[in-house]
């Protein structure tokens, strides 16, 4: 694992967030069997209404290469944790827990939810793994269904 730094995304940084965000959604539209999924729909626009909304991270390496990012915005206490994508070749080398664990430290003494599909059982692995558990699950269509993660 090379050296990475963790800091708030800049404005700047989002069309190259967005682009990491298309090619790090690859591989959970071929789990899922389809690309229609909203990380890989999702367009500047609303990346720029996020970025507004809430907290964006970026993790770039020692070349200042864009290697993961994360998103996450309170509401009523809540801190909703989203996009969490690590570069498919720097993936499975604890990148996304450094990234969970940094965008916390946000927001201490909250409550966490984030959620993903129950067939991303590396996903749930990773949030488990980090305190998370499963408190909600719901059926988005027949070949799709969220897992609501929680902690507290």
């Amino acid at each position: 694992m090379g050296e990475t730094k963790i800091d708030k995304a800049e404005y700047a940084d989002l069309p190259e967030i967005l682009a990491l965000q298309y090619l790090a959604y690859q591989s959970e539209a071929a789990l899922l069997g389809n690309y229609d999924i909203p990380p890989l729909k999702q367009t500047l626009d609303e990346v720029i209404a996020e970025y507004k909304d809430g907290l964006i991270l970026k993790m770039v390496d020692d070349y200042n290469v864009l290697v993961g990012s994360v998103r996450a915005k309170e509401n009523n206490g809540t801190v909703y944790v989203g996009k969490l994508m690590v570069h498919p070749d720097y993936q499975h080398q604890g990148y996304g827990t450094k990234l969970l664990t940094e965008i916390e430290r946000y927001f201490p003494g909250k409550r966490y939810e984030l959620f993903t599909s129950n067939q991303s059982v590396n996903n749930i692995r990773l949030y488990e793994k980090v305190g998370y558990r499963i408190f909600n699950q719901k059926a988005v269509n027949d070949h799709l269904t969220f897992v609501y993660m929680e902690k507290e």
